[in-house]
């Protein structure tokens, strides 16, 4: 297929990206690594020893800079309906979180540990259709609420990828409620013209 104006000019851009060199140097498997790295540098999400759910973990970059965090005593557990490829003390699922099998499945092999950490970068693929990948994207982070709700352990965390625009305000207070404190963060990572942020939830509240 040809190329168009537009793909050739994001193929430049990306191939200059800063943070797909860093990525390169340092052996992440994409520049979304960074963003996490710079909400963990300032949030201090995690620790040695803790569990991770990694939603939307494809290509791995996230669950990379998780297993760092968490050392050999944790546990990093990611999905993604994409593949990811193997790294040691992963945990990987291979499967569309939207089905309830493959939450089963999740929810199986974490076979009741409390998780300390919910991490979503999902994102639905895009149409083009600006208000239905809206709506997809907050559905997506919808799901990971859910997910969140029932398995973090009091006073955990979550950190999901979320799109401004219809329904974003909404997600929010409903977040709000979960959490004792919400932030909103757009890492330096995360693209100027991107509407994307990231929310994160401190301080589950249980009940």
């Amino acid at each position: 297929m040809k190329r168009t104006r537009t793909s050739k000019a994001w193929m430049m851009e990306h191939v200059n990206d800063a943070y797909v060199q860093r990525a390169k140097a340092e052996g992440y498997r994409s520049r979304a690594a960074f963003k996490l790295l710079e909400i963990d540098e300032r949030d201090h999400l995690m620790r040695p020893g803790m569990v991770v759910v990694d939603l939307g973990a494809a290509p791995g970059s996230w669950s990379q800079v998780a297993l760092k965090r968490v050392g050999v005593k944790g546990r990093v557990i990611a999905l993604d309906l994409l593949p990811v490829e193997a790294m040691p003390g992963l945990e990987f699922i291979q499967g569309d979180f939207q089905e309830d099998a493959v939450l089963e499945q999740l929810e199986s092999l974490l076979a009741g540990a409390p998780v300390d950490l919910v991490l979503s970068d999902m994102a639905p693929n895009m149409s083009g259709i600006e208000l239905t990948d809206q709506a997809r994207s907050v559905y997506l982070a919808e799901l990971a609420l859910d997910f969140a709700a029932r398995h973090l352990k009091p006073g955990g965390k979550f950190l999901v990828k979320v799109f401004q625009g219809a329904g974003f305000m909404a997600f929010r207070q409903v977040a709000q409620e979960s959490f004792t404190a919400l932030q909103v963060r757009k890492p330096k990572a995360s693209r100027d013209r991107s509407a994307e942020v990231y929310l994160l939830g401190n301080g589950f509240k249980t009940g």
